[in-house]
């Protein structure tokens, strides 16, 4: 099997700009997952944001898990669990309003670096949008400006920890399933590995690699990019060493944005060409809320069934 794409951002800028940006196009149309190497994030930084979040699962997170273990009975467990996630975790929300303010139990040095990581992320998350438009002949900014909504797109992080497990063959650190938003940005543990995906029928490990972010597509890229980028199934495996820490961020449409192809990956001869439906993001979310663990496909055609009432008015084509 073909190696997991690795790109090194910083070629971007000299003679191998064409061959890495084969290499995202690749990734994009073969994989669905990348990871990033020297992408502006600085790794002083990054260890700063790892060594804080792995301080507050200790004080703040770790109990709480154990508790919850008990009290369901997990350490003894004899059968496989297909109900629940092996994980402990909160979210942070970004865009359109922050709430770092307010999630309790957070220092104040963790919110602050928090809040700046948000901002480096979301510049990392534009730039990787408009290299996707390069590679797909699309305008530079069309994905930012689909994914905008009236107030912005939303972003926000799930920051995860995934404690050793004592029957990692019964229960999944998370279960398989695709991502619903636009494009994620996964910072990951080096050293506890946990993260698959689904590649040709076989599950792949997406590799643990110091100061990387991992770069996955959603749902609603595979629906703008009319299928040419697909989102993948992904699950993480609990293991029964070592606290997996993965912070992901995922930058996604605003609630109010229609998602739809983009006309220029249409194939303007036939009508029937675009095989994805036009929807608001906010109702494709409320039906995923509750499918989230099964296949994305009856998804796009539940909300085919519902895109007659989507107000469009006249389709953007910039």
């Amino acid at each position: 099997m073909a190696t997991f794409p690795v790109i090194d951002m910083e070629k971007l800028d000299g003679e191998e700009r064409a061959a890495t940006m084969g290499v995202i196009k690749d990734a994009c149309e073969s994989w669905g997952f990348f990871e990033v190497l020297n992408h502006g994030i600085s790794n002083e930084f990054m260890d700063t944001v790892e060594r804080l979040t792995k301080e507050h699962y200790k004080k703040c997170m770790e109990l709480k898990f154990k508790e919850m273990v008990g009290s369901k009975g997990l350490e003894a467990v004899q059968t496989e669990i297909n109900d629940l996630d092996w994980e402990s975790t909160f979210f942070l929300r970004h865009l359109p309003v922050s709430n770092i303010s307010e999630v309790p139990d957070l220092d104040d040095e963790y919110r602050k670096v928090m809040k700046e990581f948000a901002l480096q992320l979301e510049k990392l998350a534009e730039l990787l949008l408009d290299l996707l438009c390069e590679n797909l002949g699309l305008e530079k900014g069309y994905l930012k400006k689909a994914f905008y909504g009236t107030k912005g797109p939303t972003f926000g992080t799930k920051v995860s920890n995934y404690p050793p497990c004592p029957r990692p063959e019964l229960i999944k650190g998370l279960r398989a399933h695709t991502d619903a938003g636009g494009i994620i940005l996964l910072f990951q543990d080096d050293k506890v590995s946990g993260l698959q995906l689904l590649k040709d029928g076989e599950w792949v490990d997406v590799p643990p690699m110091r100061h990387s972010i991992v770069i996955n597509i959603g749902d609603q890229l595979e629906v703008i990019t009319n299928g040419k980028y697909k989102s993948v199934m992904h699950r993480v495996i609990a293991q029964p060493d070592g606290n997996r820490m993965s912070l992901a961020s995922f930058y996604n449409p605003g609630s109010d944005a229609v998602i739809y192809p983009a006309p220029a990956l249409v194939e303007k001869e036939a009508e029937d060409k675009q095989i994805y439906p036009k929807f608001v993001f906010e109702d494709y979310m409320k039906l995923y809320a509750g499918l989230k663990f099964q296949a994305k496909e009856p998804r796009f055609e539940a909300m085919k069934a519902v895109e007659s009432t989507v107000n469009l008015g006249p389709i953007a084509t910039v």
